[in-house]
């Protein structure tokens, strides 16, 4: 039986003052909870946020990271530096990335090879933008970032990666998909991992669903059988986070 998993990307919200007093308000409903709990603050946030969750088991990841140890690379953050304050996961590839910041399928890749390099837990982010659902095309657009990203990776290293499908046309727009649109997309992500690797794998590895999720529709969610949990945006920066996570005890 696949733990949940409900992780909140704070994006680029919260000053490292406003996150702590944010993680002190959330911290007794977060820490309690039958699920694997993640926080991922933005990086001038990690510090703090890490301080006040040290005595819990909720997890700090950052979101994002380069593929190179050090160098001449302005504005970048090296997975030595984020574990050197003990961050251990990271989220790789998710659409704002891909589609603001351009990073291509194979950067996604030296990414999600670096993190695991480095034995980090990565949450590798998938989805496709509302024209390829529109014109069908979805389930090959994203079952290739899969096998993209997959590529060269172990089956004992594919089995520590959590993957993230998030609809680009739902986040933050307000619109999400239903639970049956969700469940096709992940039980087909399930099956690509089962054509690469092996059924054992496939049915261990952790697929959330990110994309408007919130303490409205995140029972319905989470209770579909290929879904394990949520990557949360808006709503995780909300004390309602604190309902999410522990949705499915109720």
């Amino acid at each position: 039986m696949r733990k949940l998993i409900v992780a909140a990307n704070w994006k680029m919200n919260k000053t490292p003052e406003e996150a702590g007093i944010f993680v002190e308000e959330i911290k007794s409903g977060i820490a309690d909870a039958n699920a694997d709990v993640y926080v991922f603050p933005p990086f001038l946030a990690l510090q703090t946020v890490s301080d006040v969750l040290k005595d819990t088991d909720v997890k700090v990841g950052a979101q994002n990271m380069y593929i190179e140890d050090k160098g001449a690379y302005t504005g970048e953050i090296s997975a030595d530096m984020l574990q050197s304050i003990g961050i251990n996961s990271v989220i790789i590839g998710h659409s704002e990335r891909r589609q603001i910041f351009k990073e291509s399928d194979e950067m996604v890749h030296a990414k999600l090879i670096k993190a695991l390099s480095k034995g980090m837990t990565p949450i590798l982010c998938c989805g496709e933008d509302l024209e390829t659902r529109e014109n069908n095309k979805f389930m090959d657009f994203i079952n290739s970032q899969i096998k993209s990203a997959f590529a060269d990776v172990s089956e004992s290293d594919a089995c520590k990666v959590i993957i993230a499908y998030e609809p680009v046309w739902a986040i933050g727009t307000g619109k999400v998909a239903t639970g049956e649109q969700a469940e096709q997309v992940c039980a087909s992500i399930r099956s690509t991992i089962e054509e690469m690797y092996s059924k054992e794998t496939a049915d261990n590895i952790h697929i959330l669903y990110g994309g408007s999720c919130n303490v409205g529709n995140a029972k319905e969610l989470f209770s579909m059988p290929d879904i394990d949990g949520g990557l949360i945006g808006g709503a995780g920066l909300k004390p309602e986070f604190v309902d999410i996570v522990h949705c499915k005890e109720k």
